[in-house]
Formats: structure tokens, C-alpha cells, sequence
């Protein structure tokens, strides 16, 4: 029922995307029609979820036969070592570690589970989007401190078609609330003022310039 939830939430925030760019397309000419992003927003209390296709290394205190790297799968489970099913997406490491404790802890006695995350996909709902006219458009993970500098190096900057101050982030973690940003004046004009930070689940929408 939860995970129900959450992949409504994170549909209905790509659904607001797509409106949202709709919109952004029919009025490519006007301005920007949305307040600027806030230049800092706290994530102190932050932390990483694990998430479909990420590898996760598995060690088992003084029992090497348990322990091993696997994958998440995309349904959201890990299989171990007399563990066939456990659901490993939105919960952190140590979370998990414990649920592998508790598992384990039928067929050895008190079990030490240490969970480290080697390759970083992310939780779907907390992943930082980026469609339009990105180089590589993708979604990737959210780390702490993330800044809009951040999330377009990963996608190497904008394309040749680009407006990049007529961009807008949808903020999932407001309901959906849309800010313009300044990405031209940050990545072609080297305007540090124009760098926001970011939070999970957002959506940058990068339109083409019309011109």
C-alpha cells in the first residue's frame, strides 16, 4: 500500500512535469511566468534510500560465507544466502542491515549485518530529474548539498537549442511548486548567483529556444 503511494506520488509529479513543459513550449516567447528557486534550501537531515539497481556489499560479521555484493532488483528485493525475498528500496543501509540481522538471526545466532552502498541509483521519488534540452536528459541520484551546478555537470551542460533561462524546477517535495532558474547565465555566462540548490524528487525542464 505504501509503495502504492509513493510511485502515485512520483507519477503525478512526471504528469505536472509534462504539463508544466506543455505550457512552457505555447509560451516560449513570454519570460519566465514562475518566482526564482530559492538560492539555499536544508537537507541536513537527509538520508540516502536505497533504490532499484543499485549494489549494495553485504558483510556478515565473522561469517564470509554470507556476506557478498548483489544488486537490488527491480522489483525492490535482494536475495542472500538463506534469504531469498527481502525488500531492500526506500530504506537506508542501516535499516537494512537490521531487517538482514532479523532474517538471518533464524539460522545464526546474533548476527553483525553491515550494509555499504557501492553503486548509487536512488529511490525513484527521490531522484533529481532532468528532462528537455539537457545534453544527456536522465535522473539521477540525490546527494547531500546537491546544487543546480551539480545536477547540470552530470548531464554535461545544455545543448546547442537550449533556453536555459527560461527553465523551471518542479519542486515534488512542495507539492509541486515551480521556480524558474537561470541556466544559461550559470553555464554559459559563469554567474554564480544563478546557482540554486536542489532536493529530492525535483524536476528540472530545460525547453528549446525558439529562436
Amino acid at each position: 500500500m505504501a509503495m502504492n503511494r509513493v510511485g502515485s506520488s512520483a507519477s503525478s509529479l512526471i504528469a505536472r512535469a509534462l504539463m508544466v513543459g506543455s505550457v512552457m513550449l505555447l509560451s516560449a516567447c513570454a519570460g519566465p511566468k514562475y518566482p526564482p528557486a530559492p538560492a539555499t534550501t536544508s537537507t541536513t537531515d537527509y538520508r540516502y534510500l536505497i533504490g532499484p539497481l543499485d549494489t549494495l556489499n553485504i558483510i556478515v560479521w565473522r561469517n564470509p560465507e554470507l556476506s557478498l555484493n548483489v544488486p537490488v532488483r527491480p522489483d525492490g528485493n535482494i536475495s542472500t544466502p538463506l534469504v531469498e525475498d527481502l525488500r531492500a528500496v526506500g530504506r537506508n543501509p542501516t535499516e537494512l542491515a537490521r531487517d538482514i540481522e532479523k532474517a538471518l538471526g533464524k539460522y545464526t545466532r546474533d548476527p553483525v549485518v553491515t550494509v555499504v552502498v557501492t553503486t548509487f541509483q536512488g529511490s525513484i521519488p527521490e531522484q533529481i530529474r532532468i528532462v528537455g534540452e539537457a545534453t544527456r536528459p536522465q535522473a539521477i541520484a540525490y546527494r547531500q548539498n546537491m546544487t543546480l551546478l551539480d545536477v547540470m555537470i552530470q548531464v554535461g551542460g545544455l545543448t546547442d537549442f537550449a533556453d536555459g533561462n527560461s527553465a523551471v524546477l518542479i519542486r515534488g517535495r512542495e507539492g509541486g511548486t515551480t521556480y524558474s532558474v537561470r541556466l544559461r547565465d550559470l553555464i554559459k555566462r559563469g554567474d554564480i548567483s544563478a546557482n540554486v540548490d536542489v532536493r529530492p524528487g525535483d524536476v528540472l525542464i530545460i525547453p528549446q529556444s525558439w529562436f
